[in-house]
Parts: structure tokens; C-alpha cells; sequence
């Protein structure tokens, strides 16, 4: 019998032994219930109590197994491990209808299990993070055994050169040394970041602003779908409005006032990065305004504050942990933006301060060094790995900072309303 047919086998059989525990656990509770002894918790928790114990160890049992044989190549027949599976649900079921009795207390057996998910879910994130990390980490002091690490942070040239052949053992056939300066790509990263955040903070809020304060119910209940609808685009969308429609517009207007521009520039992705992120400012900021208690606003108008005054000196501070975090959470996402930035403003490394001419980012050319028929010993494949690390630690700082600003504006709002 094949895989597939067994799995099918297996999930039927196991739901059939999870209704029986739930009927069996419910009618023995009830019995023991209706003849006048009391009981510590209700005959459904008990069934449910039931439930969990037929189906979770065998779950369980059956998880173990499949990541031996995935991960550790063990050979374990599926037959076997399923058919032990289910011998465990029978003996879970067995054990749980024992512990139905009037002393035991299944709400908190619940209880339990439940919190031990909860704290299984927690750790699997913290696990995945870790994991994430690690794989970054061993790739990257790879390359930096090939490469200098003060070279790669400093260096102003990133040409990757030869050093494909170098890792294939034909270095005499290069023509030019590898050099990975990671300043241009950082640059490149930091200023397009930079203009779109120009473009998103401002709009963003100011939308929250007015929707939460100052839009009537049926304007909201319209804007702020549509406005949202913007953050469900494809990103491959907003690379075809930024290089067909902006980027000619900005050259027009760069030659109109005497200003040469490139089709492929830094200003175009910006503008449009921008615009992308409008609605995960814009709608969360909402959030956290209306979160704020409506007496505070009744309060300072009561005090002879227009509204305008309220908004800015009471609503705005007291959001202010929350609109950081819906910023904090915009330049992330401008950070690791790679396809508006390939279509609109190229994949050349170029250190300039000028935002009409073209370069690129630190993901697009994570992008380019992973992808191609390169060696992957090859110091250009593992420098995708070294920039990665790199920007982990830049995108940490940044959350660091919004932590400490955060903390810093609650406190100090909490001072001032004591």
C-alpha cells in the first residue's frame, strides 16, 4: 500500500478513535455526574480531556518518526510507524478514560496542555530565528576567511571580478582582482530606504490622522479599504509603475530644470517603495490612534485646546509608541524590497550621493549572487551570505532604537499625566 493511501488510512482511523474518546469520556462524566457526585470540572472538558490524549501522542509518536526518517535518513516502514501510532492513540485512550474521576481536574489537564502549544509555538519562532542566524553566520565567516572583514565594511568598490574561477581553480584565467566593498550597496540601500520613507511617514500619518479625527463614517469605512488595497499590489506591479511611468517623469522634470537623470535612478523605487508602504503606516497608526482614550480628547477641549492643538499635543504623543512601531515595521519592509528596485533602478553598484543616477541595494545583490551557474565555494555566492549578516545586524540596531524611543515617549507621557 502506498504512502498516501496510509496517511489517509491513518488520519480516518485517528479521527474515529477521537470521536469515540470524546463520546466515551462525555457519557462516563455525565454517568458519574448524574449519580450525585461532585465533580471538579464539566463532562465536555473531560471528553476533551479524552481527545488530547488519544490524538496527541499520536501525533506526536508520528512527528518523531517522520523527522528521523526525513532529517537523520533512518529507515522506519510507514506501516510500522503508523500502525505504532495508533496502538499509542488506543493507549492514550485507555489512560484517559481511567482519569476520568471525580478528583481529577481535566480543566486544568487542559489548561495545561494548552499553555505547553502555546510555549511550543513561542519556541519554534525563537528556534527558526536562531536557525536563520546560524545558516547566515557559517556561510558568511567563509567568506570572510577569503575575504578581509575591514575591506568588506569600508571597501568603496564592490567588483566581484574572477573570483568564480578562483573557487573553480583558474584564477591565472582572471581578468581583474575581486573586490567586495559593501559601502555602495549599504548606500544604495540606505538612501532609497531614506525617500521612501520621505514619502510614506508624512502621507501615512497625515491619512491616519484624518480618517481617525476627522473622517466622517461612511468616508472611512471607504478610504481606508481602498487604501489598504495598495499594500496587496504585487511588488512586480510597483517595478513596472516605477520604471514606465515615474522614472520618465522624473528625467522629464530632472531636464526640465537642467538636472540630468538616468532612467535607471535611486528616486523612482524610492517614490514608488514609498507609495507601497503607505497603507502599513496609514492603517496601523489608525489603530493606535483610536486606541487612545476618548476622555483624554474631551479633556483638553474641556481645557480650551482646539482640536487641532489636541491632535498635536495630546493624541499624536500618546500614539507615538505605536506610530514608531508602524515606522519601525515600514523601513523594514523597504530594507528587504528587491524587485522595484531591480526595474527601476538597475543592479550597479554605484557609490553617489545623487539620487538621479542608478544603483542598487544590499538584496539585489544577495539576489544576484545566489542565482547563475557560479561555484557556490566562490567568494561571490558566499558574499550574499556576508551581506545577509550585515543587514541582520543593521535591521537589530534599528529595532533597538525604536525600543529605546519607544520606552523613552512612555515614560515621558507617563510623567507628564500623573
Amino acid at each position: 500500500m502506498q504512502t498516501p493511501q496510509l496517511l489517509a488510512m491513518f488520519c480516518g482511523t485517528l479521527l474515529l478513535l477521537g470521536l469515540i474518546a470524546y463520546f466515551l469520556g462525555r457519557s462516563k462524566a455525565a454517568r458519574v455526574r448524574a449519580s450525585g457526585t461532585s465533580m471538579y470540572a464539566q463532562p465536555d472538558q473531560y471528553a476533551w480531556f479524552a481527545v488530547m490524549s488519544t490524538a496527541g501522542p499520536a501525533l506526536a509518536v508520528s512527528a518523531v518518526g517522520a523527522f528521523v526518517m526525513l532529517l537523520l535518513g533512518a529507515e522506519i516502514p510507514p506501516l510500522y510507524l503508523l500502525a505504532g501510532s495508533l496502538v499509542v492513540a488506543c493507549a492514550g485512550l485507555a489512560f484517559a478514560m481511567a482519569r476520568v474521576r471525580p478528583e481529577f481536574h481535566a480543566r486544568q489537564a487542559i489548561e495545561r496542555v494548552i499553555r505547553f502549544i502555546l510555549a511550543g509555538a513561542a519556541m519554534i519562532s525563537i528556534f527558526t530565528t536562531l536557525g536563520i542566524l546560524l545558516s547566515i553566520v557559517f556561510e558568511a565567516v567563509r567568506f570572510f576567511q577569503m575575504q578581509s572583514f575591514w575591506d568588506f565594511i569600508t571597501g568603496t568598490t564592490w567588483n566581484p571580478g574572477a573570483s568564480f574561477l578562483a573557487a573553480a581553480g583558474r584564477a591565472d584565467e582572471g581578468t581583474s582582482a575581486a573586490q567586495f566593498g559593501s559601502v555602495p550597496l549599504f548606500a544604495g540601500t540606505f538612501m532609497i530606504t531614506f525617500i521612501a520613507m520621505l514619502v510614506a511617514i508624512p502621507i501615512g500619518l497625515l491619512a491616519a490622522i484624518y480618517m481617525a479625527e476627522y473622517a466622517p463614517a461612511k468616508v472611512r469605512t471607504v478610504a481606508k479599504p481602498v487604501l489598504e488595497v495598495l499594500a496587496g499590489i504585487p511588488t512586480v506591479v510597483y517595478g513596472f509603475f516605477a520604471a514606465i511611468t515615474v522614472a520618465p517623469i522624473i528625467v522629464s522634470v530632472a531636464g526640465f530644470f537642467g538636472f540630468e537623470a538616468s532612467f535607471n535612478n535611486a528616486l523612482a523605487p524610492g517614490i514608488v517603495m514609498g507609495i507601497m508602504i503607505i497603507p502599513f503606516i496609514s492603517s496601523l497608526s489608525d489603530d493606535v490612534i483610536n486606541s487612545v482614550p476618548d476622555s483624554m480628547r474631551q479633556g483638553s477641549l474641556a481645557l480650551g485646546l482646539t482640536k487641532g492643538e489636541m491632535i498635536r499635543d495630546i493624541v499624536v504623543p500618546a500614539a507615538m509608541p505605536g506610530i514608531i512601531s508602524a515606522s519601525l515595521l515600514a523601513v523594514s519592509r523597504a530594507l528587504g524590497e528587491t524587485m522595484i528596485v531591480v526595474m527601476a533602478a538597475g543592479m550597479r553598484p554605484n557609490l553617489t550621493a545623487n539620487p538621479l543616477e542608478d544603483m542598487t541595494t544590499v538584496t539585489v545583490r544577495i539576489v544576484a549572487s545566489l542565482t547563475g551557474d557560479q561555484e557556490f565555494a566562490s567568494a561571490e555566492t558566499l558574499s550574499a551570505f556576508a551581506l545577509g549578516l550585515v543587514l541582520f545586524v543593521v535591521t537589530l540596531a534599528l529595532n533597538l532604537v525604536s525600543v529605546m524611543m519607544i520606552r523613552r515617549f512612555r515614560e515621558k507621557y507617563r510623567v507628564n499625566n500623573l
